[in-house]
């Protein structure tokens, strides 16, 4: 049995959940074949892959639920997460802690629930899987036996969805999935009116670093920058590998001042780097940033002007953050 100390770490509960990069995106076949048989083998007339933030519960697959989310204080999931039992309630308006809860006294009228937490392999319960009836009912060993194994396979299909988005070298984003990420940010954004910037970091001279020391110090540098740069990054930040040497930065919550300041930080500690390949050497990286304009642009040209960023601030000497003009300026 767990001790109740380690399901008080919220905070790395939410990082945890962040890192899969997985809410807000669209429908995705090995969940949804998952809801499908567990609504089929339990016979439920709901059920879901429920992930739990801050605020929200979220369903990245569902099956009898008209709703996408639901706020996180009536939520059944949000006790299921607290405990590593599954939580199993015959009838709630029987049970103190849902009588009252508006999701058992109107729709979808909640009245048995069994929830497995979704337990990752670094022990946080970032959700569950649920089964759902609108009438009192048991659910047997033998069913809850089941929903557990559907419960480890949701987890196994997040790890997988990570390690295909995976950079192999550097650890970051690949390019696909980074750009993915970056068009669910944006599109939160947008929905939300909420600030977000991108950065574009290059290494400086990167050709010369694999003349000079070989490719296997080329490799040593990228992963020792990607490395640097994940540590600076709050949990809610993204880095991708979009080149050889060149990595993209999500920023949400951020303005381009906000994301320059930042991505001179990042600067400064890179340059005062040492990279022990064997040789030991340093390099210095050239930064593009750009704020996201919702009204003006879609993300992929935000990107696009992050980058002109960069070779601005490569022609002007390297070794610096350049930050783009808006949107606006650049159709002017």
């Amino acid at each position: 049995m767990l001790a109740a100390s380690e399901f008080s770490d919220e905070e790395g509960r939410v990082r945890a959940l962040e890192r899969y990069g997985v809410l807000d995106t669209v429908a995705e076949v090995p969940f949804e074949k998952i809801v499908a048989l567990v609504q089929q083998v339990l016979n439920v007339p709901m059920c879901a892959v429920s992930l739990v933030d801050r605020h929200r519960q979220w369903f990245k697959a569902k099956r009898g639920l008209e709703a996408c989310e639901t706020a996180r204080d009536v939520s059944f999931c949000t006790h299921t997460i607290k405990t590593p039992e599954p939580l199993i309630v015959r009838d709630a308006t029987e049970d103190p802690r849902f009588a009252q809860n508006p999701l058992v006294v109107g729709p979808p009228f909640i009245r048995a629930y069994a929830g497995i937490p979704l337990r990752t392999p670094d022990g946080y319960n970032i959700g569950s899987l649920c089964a759902i009836d609108t009438k009192p009912r048991d659910f047997p060993e033998t069913q809850i036996a089941v929903l557990d194994s559907f419960a480890k396979l949701v987890v196994e299909e997040l790890e997988l969805r990570q390690i295909a988005s995976s950079d192999h070298l550097s650890g970051a984003l690949s390019r696909r999935a980074f750009t993915e990420q970056a068009a669910n940010e944006a599109e939160r954004a947008r929905r939300y009116g909420r600030p977000l910037s991108l950065a574009v970091l290059d290494i400086d001279f990167f050709k010369k670093v694999n003349d000079t020391w070989g490719h296997a110090a080329g490799d040593v540098a990228i992963k020792r920058i990607a490395e640097t740069a994940m540590a600076a990054m709050r949990g809610s930040d993204a880095l991708g590998r979009i080149g050889g040497e060149e990595f993209a930065l999500l920023m949400p919550e951020t303005t381009a001042d906000n994301a320059r300041l930042f991505a001179e930080r990042l600067r400064a500690t890179i340059e005062a780097l040492d990279i022990d390949a064997p040789p030991k050497f340093r390099v210095t990286v050239s930064i593009g940033v750009a704020e996201f304009d919702g009204d003006a642009e879609k993300i992929e040209e935000t990107l696009a002007r992050a980058d002109r960023a960069l070779y601005a601030a490569k022609n002007a000497g390297r070794n610096r953050v350049a930050v783009a003009e808006t949107a606006k300026a650049n159709a002017a």
